[in-house]
């Protein structure tokens, strides 16, 4: 196996979260991960972390009432209820596999699928990249992801 599929023990997973990423962490989508935090109470109908989340120390929220919220999740809080929910976090090696599965098969197209593998690169976690491209090269697959520019 090669060493670049263990997580890098400088690369810790941030603190605070989008949902989107919360759900990666779990090999799941920001809506099933979203429905998972509603079982708890820790989202309203519309979405937004609620007063017990925050006092759990589970969401933050940033803006006002008069402009758009964006809502983050703490990863080490969120995590540990999720997996008592009998959610598995997903390796490294697990998160660049199924994005190596789901960029070769966009790349091969298909009638029924309009979304186009460059569209979803866009959404690739920056450190798993190489990792990916790598693997796409070595199935032969002509796609490689753009390398994003460091932020």
């Amino acid at each position: 196996m090669i060493s670049a599929f263990h997580w890098p023990p400088t690369m810790a997973t941030p603190i605070w979260l989008s949902l989107t990423d919360l759900g990666q962490l779990f090999g799941i989508s920001s809506t099933h991960c979203g429905r998972a935090l509603d079982r708890l109470g820790w989202r309203d109908r519309h979405g937004r972390p609620t007063t017990t989340a925050v006092e759990a120390g589970a969401a933050n929220t940033s803006g006002s009432n008069l402009q758009p919220r964006a809502e983050v999740w703490n990863s080490k809080v969120c995590s540990t209820v999720l997996q008592k929910q009998g959610y598995k976090r997903i390796t490294r090696a697990q998160h660049v596999k199924q994005w190596v599965a789901l960029l070769e098969a966009l790349s091969e197209g298909s009638a029924s699928i309009t979304t186009t593998p460059e569209q979803m690169a866009e959404e690739l976690p920056a450190d798993l990249i190489h990792d990916v491209n790598h693997q796409l090269h070595n199935r032969g697959c002509r796609f490689q992801a753009p390398i994003k520019p460091a932020a």
